[in-house]
């Protein structure tokens, strides 16, 4: 067996008053994928920042091509060939994409002078290898999309020309068409010898990166497989300690009146054309497409964020004419957005002042805040959606990233909505976490909730969906109720991808 490039044996971490990791041991070889995976709170991304010298264990050691080593930052790791693509971006927004790719270690010409023609030159090299040449190098990094952003972090990776990378979710904000573009160069990457840490959630991506898998649950180790081992169903019980019979678990409910419908719905920059969708109560729409297909700006229509350019909205029969989020949310619509660390939350805020936002007039009508009553509301969806935080009065920036969805979900939960928009519902949330907002999503749809859920996870958008629209390019291309044959991850994706099969009949709306 070939020997480990980077080895670390009885690592342990200790936070105030947590323990994160125990005694753990993980090994890399060279020209592999190996996957580390955990719920949040598991250890996996504390133990890939002592990998990457971000953190100091207190105990246990760390080896490189058999050396003993001791990274005190970062940028001791990346100097021994170390890099890492984390899941929060480490861009400057207001500098283009040239410029990120190359911060810190700008090429200069002899006067002394920056080389942009260079660096713009080698940035289109790098992203033409991630079949990203789209990407305009002079485009300053602000105006790219979540997905555009997360393909510069990974050039700007490729560019210290690594011998290790570290992958924090990497595919958490792409399309199906950027994930398949990324496990090429991943796959190419291996075949000269690199090494890659792959931290991911998304358990359809495992065979098809990954070489061996290492699970963490508490903090401890439980165990490293080759990833032909284990079933998926063995590796979620693996991962949460308790046996899973069924992912996406759905009751069947009645479907009752048509509560939401848009008619040739467009917006001033051309992005959605003509949309017409059909909400019911009881039930969970999909919206798939790939990411620019338009789903996120048809959302934010719905919900008042951008202007209507033609077409009509109506709410349980009566027309709407509210172009303001404020207003829109007296109809009793709420949105979970994409990005709920940006426009989700207010991460300094408190857990009670993020689920009391939207909602505080409505049962705290008086001047003054009745803080006994605003603490039982707070208290009860804490403990209805299983928040796990110590006290409500924690900053939502300590949450992990499941826990602050589910203060999102109690955000819009305490606003009583007739009407819930989810848009990526499960992004960047471990499995565990998944099944819960499943779990929550399915108990809604029995009460009588009318849901439209965006997600760029077909199987999540098929396990989940009463009937499912497909956009391409800012159309409606498809329409799909469960029962139908054509309700499959074949035939959505190629209507996605505005691929016109050969004897297939959608329902064109």
């Amino acid at each position: 067996m070939e020997k480990p490039i980077l080895t670390a044996h009885n690592i342990t971490k200790v936070f105030p008053g947590v323990k994160a990791l125990n005694n753990v041991d993980f090994d890399l070889r060279a020209g592999e994928v190996h996957i580390l995976v955990g719920e949040n709170g598991a250890g996996k991304s504390t133990l890939a920042k002592c990998l990457l010298g971000a953190h100091n264990p207190e105990e246990g050691e760390i080896r490189l091509h058999g050396e003993k080593v001791r990274f005190h930052s970062a940028k001791d790791a990346l100097k021994e060939g170390i890099a890492a693509v984390y899941q929060e971006f480490t861009l400057v927004p207001y500098l283009n994409v040239a410029q990120n790719i190359f911060l810190n270690r700008e090429y200069r010409d002899k006067m002394g002078l920056l080389n942009h023609k260079r660096m713009q030159t080698e940035s289109r090299e790098l992203l033409s290898k991630l079949n990203c040449g789209y990407i305009d190098v002079k485009t300053i990094v602000k105006k790219l999309s979540v997905a555009e952003q997360q393909m510069v972090e990974i050039a700007k990776a490729l560019s210290f020309k690594p011998r290790i990378i570290v992958f924090d979710e990497p595919t958490a904000a792409l399309s199906e068409r950027e994930v398949d573009s990324l496990f090429q160069q991943i796959h190419k990457l291996k075949e000269s010898g690199i090494g890659i840490i792959y931290v991911s959630h998304r358990m359809q991506e495992f065979s098809r990166i990954g070489d061996r898998i290492t699970i963490l649950r508490d903090g401890n180790y439980v165990g490293t497989y080759g990833i032909k081992e284990k079933t998926v169903e063995d590796l979620v019980n693996l991962m949460v300690g308790r046996d899973i019979s069924q992912v996406y678990k759905r009751t069947k409910n009645p479907i009752g009146e048509i509560v939401l419908k848009a008619e040739n719905l467009s917006d001033k920059a051309g992005r959605v054309k003509s949309v017409s969708v059909e909400l019911k109560k009881g039930e969970i729409v999909g919206l798939a497409g790939l990411v620019g297909a338009g789903r996120t700006e048809f959302a934010k229509l719905l919900f008042g964020i951008d202007l209507v350019a033609g077409g009509k909205l109506f709410i349980n029969g009566k027309e709407v004419f509210a172009h303001d989020p404020a207003s829109i949310v007296k109809y009793g619509i709420g949105l979970v957005p994409e990005d709920r660390k940006r426009t989700g939350l207010a991460l300094k805020d408190s857990v009670a002042w993020n689920t009391m936002a939207v909602s505080l007039k409505k049962h705290l009508p008086r001047v003054f805040v009745d803080n006994k009553k605003m603490m039982e509301i707070v208290e009860k969806y804490k403990k209805v959606l299983r928040i796990a935080t110590p006290s409500v009065h924690r900053a939502c920036r300590y949450l992990s990233g499941g826990n602050q969805q589910k203060v999102v979900l109690a955000k819009w939960l305490s606003m009583e909505p007739e009407i819930l928009i989810f848009d990526e519902p499960t992004r960047g949330i471990d499995v565990g976490a998944k099944l819960e907002i499943y779990a929550i999503m399915d108990q809604l749809a029995c009460e009588g909730k009318a849901i439209l859920m965006i997600s760029s996870e077909l199987p999540e958008i098929l396990g989940m969906s009463d009937r499912i629209y497909i956009m391409h390019e800012g159309k409606i291309t498809g329409h799909v109720e469960r029962n139908s044959p054509l309700f499959s991850q074949e035939k959505v994706a190629a209507k996605m991808l505005g691929i016109a099969e050969s004897g297939v009949s959608f329902e064109i709306n």
